[in-house]
């Protein structure tokens, strides 16, 4: 019964420092690459790895047990580049023992993730991690947070508010108004965590997404689509600075004050974005009438909002006031109207598009 002790090196320490190519087979030639090693980074935890892989072969070959050592190397590029580096040399070594079972050594966290590829072609009997005794834990904690890093979704998520965070209140404090910041970062807060509720970050990654095609593709709404991010820009900077101007009266009325400063704004950029959708969509003769509905739907919204908040500004200056009240019912109203406006005018269209 032939066994295999199989050490893994995922990222190719061997190869890249002392450049011997993998797989190393055999116990001399595993001392003569760990010895290299050693000389080249005596801190590299691969070496501890190789020397176990020996120890754990002189271990099987002093019980009798017909045995051999390889070191398997992957890549630097960890991940799917390396794994399929590991998968091609174990194919080889596999091929040439004809083992029927193995014996993987690592050195835990990374390495052992090559462990599906390894039990889809042998049985493993045994798994051992070699970890020098005052780094264990040190080193899992770090892969762990390595791969979590990794995660695009986890960096988006993370990185991209702090990032903006800190720059916010790198401007404030350029522009001599360090009180501001605070109010700034809490909108920024408020406005990212709506986007995440209301599922509007996927939104953005499909804005992005057309926003490459539409260029590729040499389309009008690649135009549409920039003018919509500046003038979404303009709304941003826009409230930002509505709030920044007006008295603190609490985390709400700061929102509001917000959203009334810049709604048109963004109404402005969505329909500049659906514009060149239909153009786009009569130029390549596509249909156009789920199209038609847009503009029409985001013009209520925008009067919605706006009404809305304006509503909310002129209750906590002067209360109840009748005015502030036609002012809300108008905008509804208003907007109900456009609504309906739209959802005829597509249908209409679909109707057409469908005649000929």
């Amino acid at each position: 019964m032939k066994t295999l002790v199989i050490c893994v090196d995922r990222d190719d320490d061997i190869g890249r420092k002392v450049g011997i190519k993998s797989p190393v087979i055999g116990r001399d030639a595993n001392i003569q690459a760990a010895t290299q090693l050693a000389l080249s980074d005596p801190e590299d935890s691969d070496l501890n790895t190789i020397f176990g892989a020996i120890q754990t072969y002189d271990e099987l070959r002093a019980r009798g047990v017909d045995a051999e050592v390889v070191l398997i190397s992957g890549s630097l590029n960890v991940g799917v580049q390396s794994d399929l580096v590991i998968a091609d040399h174990l194919d080889a070594v596999l091929e040439r023992y004809k083992a029927d079972r193995v014996i993987v050594v690592t050195d835990g966290a990374e390495d052992e993730f090559v462990l599906p590829l390894i039990e889809s072609r042998a049985k493993v009997s045994s798994v051992r991690r070699i970890i020098v005794k005052q780094s264990q834990n040190l080193e899992s904690t770090y892969y762990i947070i390595k791969e979590l890093f990794s995660d695009p979704k986890v960096s988006k998520t993370f990185f991209i508010p702090l990032g903006l965070a800190c720059i916010i209140y790198t401007i404030s404090l350029i522009a001599g108004c360090p009180q501001g910041a605070v109010i700034a970062i809490m909108a920024f807060i408020g406005v990212y965590l709506l986007f995440r509720g209301f599922g509007l970050d996927d939104v953005m990654e499909d804005f992005a997404e057309n926003l490459k095609r539409s260029f590729y593709g040499g389309k009008i709404s690649f135009v549409t689509y920039i003018a919509a991010v500046i003038f979404g820009l303009i709304g941003l900077v826009h409230g930002l600075v509505y709030c920044l101007l007006r008295e603190p009266q609490g985390v709400v009325i700061l929102i509001v004050t917000f959203i009334n400063a810049s709604v048109w704004w963004f109404i402005a950029g969505g329909l500049l974005s659906c514009i060149g959708k239909l153009v786009d969509a009569y130029l390549s003769k596509e249909k156009a009438w789920r199209y038609w509905v847009l503009p029409f739907f985001i013009s209520a919204a925008g009067i919605i909002l706006w009404g809305g908040s304006e509503y909310v500004l002129s209750v906590s200056k002067s209360g109840f006031t009748m005015n502030a009240i036609q002012t809300l019912l108008a905008c509804i109203i208003g907007a109900v109207v456009i609504a309906s406006i739209g959802a005829g005018v597509s249908a209409y269209v679909k109707k057409l598009e469908k005649g000929r």
